[in-house]
């Protein structure tokens, strides 16, 4: 379903956009009379999806060998609403997205390090990568939660 890593980036991007859009949404619905529960909803789903954003650009950024600040950026754009699809199109024109999954030694003969062997083994065990990245991503959100929305009450 995901072939390159710029497919998956896109997909994610776009989602975290249509999430802020939902958001928004929720708050003007709130501010026009609508119960508080459509800003808890909204906000709960954009939430998750910023956190995915976030993973996604994690899991990029290392298999497109960024660097950190580049990194930090792409993650960075999700607290802006809609700069994460400015940021898509920005790296995929600066070629930052180009290229696949580093899933085979033989393409990739400079990947020799520790860190690129334990990369590689996740991205050839797919199925264990997503379901960490998941756990990882529920399990912060539920910190979240837990925490409390910004600014608390």
């Amino acid at each position: 379903m995901f072939r390159t890593p710029a497919h998956l980036y896109r997909v994610l991007a776009i989602a975290e956009a249509i999430t802020w859009t939902l958001l928004i949404a929720a708050l003007i619905a709130r501010a026009v009379g609508a119960p508080g529960i459509v800003v808890t909803i909204a906000g709960g789903i954009h939430g998750f999806v910023f956190l995915s954003y976030g993973a996604t650009a994690i899991l990029v950024a290392f298999n497109q060998r960024w660097s950190i600040g580049l990194g930090l950026l792409a993650v960075a754009s999700a607290i802006i609403p809609f700069a994460t699809i400015p940021m898509e199109i920005w790296l995929h024109r600066k070629g930052r997205l180009v290229g696949e999954w580093r899933l085979d030694e033989s393409e990739h003969p400079q990947d020799r390090t520790w860190y690129d062997k334990t990369m590689r083994w996740f991205l050839n065990h797919a199925v264990l990568l997503v379901v960490l990245i998941a756990v990882a991503v529920v399990a912060l959100y539920v910190v979240l939660l837990l925490v409390g929305p910004p600014g608390g009450k």
